[in-house]
């Protein structure tokens, strides 16, 4: 039986848990949002946005660019398929050996590496562009720590977008009807979302930052913000996602996309 807490988690803690839950549950979530996903598209967030389209990252062609907690690399097989030279990483064994299923079906090979985003395995100003699809950045205990490890892969200049659930989100409830739409839970709560199996072991854990808090850990990081879009719910999609789904999303924003880049000066992870 899994149980849901709001309890503070290490970030050692909270790494084994999102190995746990991503290995565990990577088959389950490919079935339920592999079409949605496709296995070559980069789909931002469950309002579909679509990479293909919104440009977020600007001309990828002989890019070198990193994929921050890639699933099974989706967002970067699309990349590749645009003459991006794409790196992508994962804390989740299990996610990566489906993203070479992909690989396989598409024929399309990604490279991709196990590792977890506080300690990224790669030497200071290797890529152009570092990206993220609500990859790894939610789950992390310390974000800054994670978005300091981005920015030293990254050249001076270096561009970083990434999605992760909208901050208001977390002050209601994960029901996507319009009886989820009431304030059940302090916005300014920061205590993780955890569940717990039934020896008490953290098996997930997603971690709630303010808007004011992402702000901060970016540029505590070292990044200069550029934008944040908060996509609205488009006419057509029916897609339920868990607490995401049209009723809610007419009326308040489920995603944010942050964008940002590096300087010159950007600090080095300690």
């Amino acid at each position: 039986m899994v149980e849901p807490r709001r309890v503070e988690l290490s970030e050692p803690e909270t790494s084994r848990a999102s190995r746990t839950y991503w290995d565990s549950a990577a088959e389950e979530y490919l079935a339920e949002h592999g079409e949605f996903l496709g296995d070559d598209r980069f789909i931002w967030c469950p309002e579909g946005v679509d990479e293909a389209t919104a440009r977020l990252l600007g001309p990828v062609r002989n890019k070198r660019i990193l994929e921050v907690g890639c699933g099974a690399a989706q967002c970067s097989r699309w990349l590749v398929g645009q003459g991006a030279k794409v790196v992508a990483f994962d804390i989740s064994i299990e996610q990566l050996r489906l993203g070479q299923q992909l690989d396989r079906r598409t024929g399309t090979a990604v490279r991709t590496v196990a590792a977890d985003a506080g300690a990224i395995p790669f030497q200071d100003g290797t890529f152009d562009i570092a990206c993220s699809a609500f990859g790894a950045l939610p789950f992390v205990a310390d974000a800054e720590a994670a978005l300091r490890e981005i920015a030293r892969t990254l050249k001076p200049g270096g561009l970083l977008v990434f999605s992760v659930t909208h901050p208001i989100r977390w002050s209601m409830p994960d029901d996507p009807t319009p009886a989820g739409l009431r304030i059940t839970q302090s916005y300014f709560d920061r205590t993780p979302y955890v569940e717990v199996d039934d020896r008490g072991t953290a098996i997930y854990a997603e971690h709630h930052r303010t808007t004011g808090d992402w702000i901060r850990a970016l540029t505590g990081a070292g990044f200069v913000i550029d934008d944040l879009l908060e996509p609205e719910w488009p006419a057509g999609n029916d897609q339920v996602w868990g607490g995401w789904g049209p009723d809610r999303g007419r009326l308040v924003p489920g995603t944010a996309i942050w964008s940002a880049h590096t300087t010159a000066s950007t600090p080095t992870a300690s």
